[in-house]
């Protein structure tokens, strides 16, 4: 068996399977790790992902090691698919280590109706929920508001749509922190930033973001599937977008901001992308309240395209859908920097857990798990390509020693975009995904659905096997996709 592996001049030495690391050296505060079996370690080295890990080793603070989940890939700066927990007194909060596209994120809705029930309605539903749920670049939402609005969902996420008629108390009881920051400051929001995200308040926005409804094809844990509300045959519905303008905007803001006040902390950092606030700062605090803001802009964003979808499924299928039962089963932030007490050798500590492009995983009786799921776990929603299925899975048992409760979030692309459109005619594939899968595609765009083609990502039950192998989520259940948007 292969014990050690060379990619571009970086080494990494064989753990155990599915870990690799690159021992600490030079400038490295801690070693990096690489959760991965060998077919995608191979995809993972192609591109500029190990030496961003390695760069990000060079964090102040930064705890263990420094992490690449299975579908890791190149990033800005920090890699995609990487987790970073870094001590929240003596280190720092990095914006790079978060992305620009703060909580992206995707949640599941279920529905009682099965795959019989849809069939016939494919284009019907796939052409309606185009008209209604905007999607692509610029503005659009499903309400255009103005700042001080924008200012409301900031400091209350899904409270405010609560009150404002489009969201349940049940859907805040099945989200992430419950649709709240209460760290959220919106005076820490650029004007900029706030004047983006008041024409974009329910919006796909373009790139990897899409809707999709999708039938549940297989049940691997009869007793979690139960407790999740999943069953085989079923339809759910899966959102999957960010905050938007106004998450990107934040981003940039404190990236500019750190390079005027702590230009000599990112003097000593490899890669610029890496901008990071030292704890304890002034920056880091504003930076910290301005990004729980920008969460629950994102989380508002995915409620009111729930609440366009719920909508639309009523058109089409002429019933309420408290009828078709589409509840939330739960909604999980990818894009994050969020204070969380981990041990690291024995003692407790809390740290910024950096998480860009992975999932939270907690196992069961971790008391941020709604209550709902307490006794089994933490849901783990993993979409892969629109030609592929996607994932529900449980936080496992391994996660908090491993990975700082984190698994990955998808399939992980293998292909840039650029590369995409020369190999791909979106036209082609759009035809193909209906023809041979019966899986019904509207974009904005052919460009759009060549960039995001089946062949551009990696193969998600790879990414899921090597999770559930290392203990860090465990496969409950597996969806395959009917009808998509995207931008």
């Amino acid at each position: 068996m292969t014990t050690t592996r060379e990619f571009q001049d970086i080494t990494l030495e064989r753990v155990r399977e599915h870990v690799w690391e690159i021992p600490k050296s030079g400038e490295m505060r801690v070693p990096a790790r690489v959760l991965a079996s060998e077919e995608l370690l191979e995809q993972i080295g192609d591109d500029k992902t190990l030496q961003q890990l390695k760069n990000a080793t060079q964090l102040p603070g930064m705890q263990k090691y420094a992490l690449c989940m299975p579908d890791g890939h190149q990033g800005y700066g920090f890699p995609v698919g990487g987790v970073g927990a870094i001590d929240a007194e003596e280190g720092c909060i990095s914006p790079g280590a978060v992305g620009f596209d703060i909580n992206c994120g995707v949640r599941m809705i279920r529905t009682n109706l099965t795959y019989e029930d849809l069939q016939g309605n494919e284009e019907e539903l796939v052409e309606t929920l185009f008209e209604n749920v905007p999607s692509g670049l610029g503005g659009g939402g499903v309400v255009e508001t103005d700042v001080k609005t924008v200012e409301e969902i900031l400091e209350r996420g899904l409270d405010w749509a609560i009150e404002e008629g489009y969201a349940t108390e049940a859907d805040r009881l099945h989200c992430e922190d419950e649709g709240r920051r209460p760290n959220a400051d919106a005076d820490a929001v650029s004007e900029k930033a706030k004047n983006r995200g008041k024409n974009q308040v329910g919006s796909l926005g373009s790139g990897n973001h899409f809707l999709e409804v999708q039938r549940v094809t297989d049940i691997y844990k009869e007793d979690v599937a139960e407790a999740f509300g999943l069953e085989a045959d079923q339809i759910v519905v899966l959102i999957h977008c960010g905050s938007r303008g106004l998450g990107h905007q934040v981003c940039s803001d404190y990236v500019r901001k750190i390079e005027q006040r702590h230009g000599d902390l990112l003097a000593e950092l490899p890669d610029k992308d890496l901008a990071a606030a030292p704890a304890g700062s002034e920056l880091a605090a504003e930076y910290y309240g301005a990004m729980g803001a920008a969460i629950n802009f994102a989380w508002v964003n995915r409620q009111l395209i729930t609440h366009q979808t719920r909508k639309v499924f009523e058109r089409v299928f002429g019933r309420d859908w408290q009828d078709m039962e589409m509840e939330l089963l739960y909604d999980v932030a990818h894009n994050i920097a969020k204070k969380e007490p981990h041990d690291v050798d024995g003692e407790t500590r809390e740290l910024y857990v950096h998480r860009k492009g992975a999932t939270r995983a907690f196992p069961a009786g971790r008391e941020e798990v709604p209550r709902a799921y307490r006794d089994v776990g933490q849901p783990v929603i993993i979409p892969g390509s629109m030609g592929a299925g996607s994932y529900v899975l449980r936080g496992g048992a391994e996660s908090m020693q491993e990975t700082f409760g984190s698994t990955a979030h998808g399939a992980g692309r293998t292909m840039s975009r650029t590369q995409a459109k020369q190999d791909y005619w979106g036209e082609t594939v759009q035809d193909e995904l209906q023809e041979q899968n019966q899986i019904y595609v509207k974009a904005q765009s052919g460009a759009t659905i060549a960039e995001e083609a089946p062949g551009v990502y990696k193969d998600v039950d790879e990414v899921v096997r090597v999770s559930e192998e290392l203990g860090i989520g465990d496969a409950v259940a597996r969806t395959f996709p009917v009808c998509n948007i995207k931008g």
